[in-house]
Formats: C-alpha cells, structure tokens, sequence
C-alpha cells in the first residue's frame, strides 16, 4: 500500500537531536530511521515531536516523504524527560488538533508519555486511526532495576498498563519485552515483534577508522549516554584485568563540557581510584555521522546495561565487523549471538567482562572470525529497510480490517517475530 498517511509520535525524542546529549539515544535514532524507511517504501509520514527550544520552525522536511512537526507543549527549551509529564495534556490537545484537521491513516506512538497522549488525542473522532505502541522501556523494568533511583513520574506504570490494554497493536523491539507486556495485561495476539535496525550502507566494515591507532594498545569502545544504569562502570572496573587496553567512550555532553558533567567527573575519579586513568578516554559527544568509523576503530565494544529494551549500539559494532561483550539482559539476547558474534555476560558484573574482553583480546583469528559472522547477521537481519517492511506491514493489516489483523498473529517469515 503505497500513499498511507503515517504519523509517528515521538514526545521527547526528536529525530533531528543530536545523539548522545541527555535523553536523546536510540529512540532518537529509531524513530529517524523508521521514518525514512517508510517513507521509502511510499508512506508519508510526519513525526510528531515536542518543541524544546526557542524559534524552531514548525515544520521541517528531514528526509523526502518525512516532515517533522514541533508542537508547543511546555517551555521552549529541554526538560528531562521524566520532567514532561505535566506537558503531556497541552500536547494531547495539539495532537487532536492537528487530527481534527486532517486525520492520519495510521498512528504510531513511541514512549509511554506518547502513548498516552495519542490515546487521548484520538478520543471523539469521528474516524479514529489505529493506534501503534512501541515503549522503547517500560516503567516497570526500570523500576525492578534502578528502585528508589528510578526518576519516572509515579503515574508510569499504571499508564503503561492501560496502554496495553487500549491500543490496536504493540510493536515491541525485542522476544524479552513480550513476557513483559504479558504481565502488564498485553494481549499476545496483539504483538508483534520488530527488531531495531542499522544502516548498512554507514555500519559495514570497511571504511575510515578513527581515532587512530598507535599499535601498541588493544582498544575497546563503548558508545552510550553517561548513565550509571549503562554499565560504563563496569568496563572501567573490567580494565585493572585487561592491560594494554584503553577505553574510550563516546557519549554525553561535547567534549568541551566534559569537565562540568557530573557523571563525566564522578567515571574519570572511578579510573584514578582502580589506577586505570590513563588508558580511559572520554570523547564527549560524537556526531552521529562519525559513529561507524569510531566502532571500526575498536578490537572490540562493550554493551553491558543493567537492562536494555533492545540496543542499538551492539547492532551497529557487529554490522562493522566488530565483536561484542555484552549483558545478557533484554534485546542484546535477540542480537547478539553468543559465542559467534560476541560474548553475553551477567550484567552487573565487572570480572565477567573482564575475562569475556581478555578471551577476545588475546585471540585476533577469534575476534575476526566473529567479527565476520556478527557483520553477515546485522547485514541478514538489521537493516532499516527490513525493519520498515515489517513495521509496515502492521500498518497494512490494521488498515485492511479484522481479516487481516488476526493474520498478524500467525507466524510469518520470522523477521518480524509474533509474540
């Protein structure tokens, strides 16, 4: 079906920010892409996004067929998103605004904040569009793991339950997250599993490595926000049993405020205590554009998160050829083929990663090896254009009636895998 009028609403995470700064990752990058994808395949899609500064326009062509729309909801400036909950009914009444007017095909809500306000937007309307739910992370994982760290409004739970018992269909982005959904009352016959995806055409291979390389130390990356729940701690605490390996880490603020971050400061004091400070780099900010070749660079990447709802960066390592340490929580089970594209380990645990990292390190025939497999893997089952195919045919079978909508629930070519 080619012309269908798509809207992906995307509270927090704009497709336009920047990676890397606060609350602004792999939703950012997924929304980006998907957008594009289906926008390719012939859709037309908008992203629906909250204005967070002063004098954006308010709409902006990002990719042809993709226009994103800021929407006034709160202040014109950022917030943490665990700040945005008391915007969300001014931007549930833009959304019903904009759907009076002229109401989409399909809509497709990323994040519980979105979720919510597109169900309430789409109250009342004469021809109510089917309504797509993807979480990214639900409340009550967070909660299991952070506890009394966790920053979420305490309404989050409850409104993730009610979600899933209230739209048409939930697009969840990993086998993991189901059992999840399950347990907040989700109907199995109403998920469907997508995974997220890479752009093979920038994550391969061959091309530009940078930083370069001196020769003399073996190299492991990590791209992630400075968040204590990424596990940037662990690999740092893994490095006392790694040597001649230095870290870098690419992720938070620009490079040239690194030195007021908090969580940059309280990482590097880490090093010195563990005596490790001058083998861990952190890079700040990297543009998006300069990831694959930041990867490249790397013997190996390490993802270890406490929990992670899919992960896109061990993906786009493995896509580069390169092997990956990671937790064995969440999307990286799906990804992450253990022992042939990487090594999973209990997340949590710093002797783990070191003697995963220490096996690849000292084995370069291993770790090319692997690296080839983790390449023809994302290459086989990563690529944005397959993610796209299979988000849209969701849409597809949503928009054709009850026919087709139970035909989602039957196992098709196991890309996008029915719960």
């Amino acid at each position: 079906m080619t012309g269908l009028r798509v809207e992906l609403v995307s509270e927090h995470a704009s497709p336009l920010a920047a990676v890397g700064r606060p609350d602004a990752g792999g939703q950012n990058v997924h929304v980006a892409e998907l957008a594009s994808g289906l926008a390719d395949l012939g859709c037309v899609v908008t992203v629906v996004t909250r204005a967070d500064a002063r004098g954006l326009p308010e709409r902006v062509a990002m990719h042809p067929g993709v226009t994103v729309h800021h929407v006034k909801a709160g202040p014109a400036a950022p917030v943490p998103k665990d700040e945005l909950w008391e915007h969300m009914p001014a931007f549930a009444r833009r959304l019903r605004a904009r759907w009076l007017a002229s109401p989409p095909d399909v809509v497709h809500a990323h994040f519980w904040m979105s979720g919510w306000a597109a169900l309430r937007a789409c109250e009342g309307l004469a021809s109510r569009p089917p309504l797509v739910q993807t979480f990214h992370a639900l409340g009550v994982v967070k909660r299991r793991h952070q506890g009394a760290a966790d920053t979420s409004p305490t309404v989050r739970c409850d409104v993730e339950s009610g979600l899933v018992r209230s739209v048409d269909h939930v697009v969840a982005t990993c086998r993991d997250e189901v059992s999840e959904l399950v347990s907040l009352g989700g109907d199995p016959g109403r998920t469907t599993v997508v995974p997220c995806g890479i752009d093979p055409r920038s994550f391969r291979p061959g091309g530009d490595v940078f930083p370069p390389r001196d020769g003399r130390r073996r190299r492991i990356v990590v791209v992630s926000r400075l968040v204590r729940r990424k596990g940037i701690d662990e690999v740092i605490a893994a490095l006392p049993d790694l040597p001649g390996t230095e870290l870098l880490v690419a992720g938070g603020p620009p490079a040239g405020q690194l030195a007021v971050d908090g969580e940059a400061r309280r990482l590097r004091d880490l090093a010195r205590r563990l005596g490790v400070a001058d083998r861990v780099r952190l890079l700040g900010a990297v543009g998006r554009a300069d990831v694959p070749a930041l990867l490249r660079s790397a013997d190996l990447v390490a993802c270890v998160p406490w929990y992670e709802p899919f992960g896109i960066v061990p993906v786009e390592a493995m896509a580069c050829g390169v092997p990956v340490v990671g937790s064995a929580v969440g999307g990286l089970l799906d990804t992450v083929d253990d022992r042939r594209t990487g090594v999973l380990v209990p997340p949590r645990d710093p002797p783990a990663v070191a003697a995963a990292a220490a096996h690849l390190l000292d084995n370069p025939s291993l770790r090319l090896h692997m690296g080839a497999e983790a390449a023809a893997r994302a290459r086989e089952h990563f690529a944005w254009a397959n993610v796209a195919r299979a988000t849209l045919d969701v849409y597809e079978a949503l928009t054709a009636g009850p026919a087709r909508r139970s035909a989602l629930a039957v196992p098709a070519d196991g890309w996008a895998v029915p719960a």
